[in-house]
Formats: C-alpha cells, structure tokens, sequence
C-alpha cells in the first residue's frame, strides 16, 4: 500500500486535478455545460482520494509548512476567496442548478401566471388540482398556498399540473 501511494499519489492527483480544471473551466465559460457538469461534479469527488493519498505521502513537508506558518496564509486566503461566494449563495444570488431556482419560482407564481406555462386555462388548472383533492379555492392562489392548505408539498402540487401525454398523443409546439 505504501509503494502504491508513493508510485501513484501525485500523478493521480495531477490527472485528475487537470480534468477537475478543464471541466470548470468549460463550465465557468459555458461551453457544452451538459457534457462536462457530471464529469467535473464526479471526478472532483473522486480527486478527493489521490488528493488524500498526496498528503499522506508528503505529510513531513506539509508539517514543516505548518510549523513555519507558510501554510497558514495560502489557507487562510483560500478561505477568504470561498467566502462572498457562500454569503450570496445564502442570500438567493445567482447560484445552485437554475432548475430548482425554477421550479422555486414556480411555486410562488399564481395560476393566473401558470397557465400558459401549462397550456391551459387557470380554471381548467384549478379544476385539475380541485380534481386531484386539493384545498383549491382561486386561480389567484399560488402552489405554495395550495400545498400550504393541502398539507402536502409545493413540488406535489406542480406536478399534478404538468399534462399527461400519450404515446400517440403528439406534443404541441
């Protein structure tokens, strides 16, 4: 195990470090976001084990690092870089996957708004979720305050407005 460690740590840390980077960058660029978001989210994690394996191998050097305190700036700036990108993310910046920022949205909007959305009347959606059991009184209401009166969830309730397609029923454009 410790051949394996000393042979291959840093180079797996390097090869994966190196697809961790191009990944983030094609990401942070938008270039083919679907092709490399699983990439760089997977092979992070994974770079999480040759990573480990390099500090084991050079634990000696990094103590000696920590003991001169030249480890302390990098790690303390390392930090202090993270730290505006959680507070906007605590505060609804632009941040997460837009999918759920979406959906979130969604459950605010009205049926008034969601209507067309849906490709149906609000009283046709009020009817429907009226039909599913429940608490709809107004087209007015959001899926928030539906669900709220419903004691289920918002995404439950915008589910049972998406419409049921067939097989041999096409889609409209």
């Amino acid at each position: 195990m410790n051949h394996f460690m000393h042979r291959y740590g840093t180079p797996l840390t390097a090869g994966l470090f190196t697809v961790s980077a191009i990944s983030g960058v094609a990401l942070f660029f938008h270039w083919g976001p679907r092709s490399f978001h699983a990439m760089h989210e997977w092979l992070s994690v994974v770079l999480l084990a040759p990573f480990a394996l390099h500090l084991w191998k050079n634990w000696k050097p990094l103590l000696a690092y920590a003991k001169r305190r030249t480890l302390l700036i990098p790690l303390a700036l390392s930090l202090l870089a993270a730290v505006p990108f959680a507070i906007m993310a605590g505060k609804g910046g632009r941040s997460g996957n837009p999918t759920f920022q979406t959906v979130a949205l969604m459950t605010r909007a009205s049926l008034v708004d969601l209507a067309p959305v849906f490709q149906a009347t609000p009283e046709a959606l009020l009817r429907q979720l009226q039909q599913h059991g429940y608490k709809a009184n107004s087209t007015h209401q959001s899926p928030n305050a539906i669900a709220a009166a419903s004691t289920v969830s918002a995404n439950e309730i915008l589910f049972s407005l998406i419409p049921v397609r067939h097989a041999t029923t096409p889609a409209k454009d």
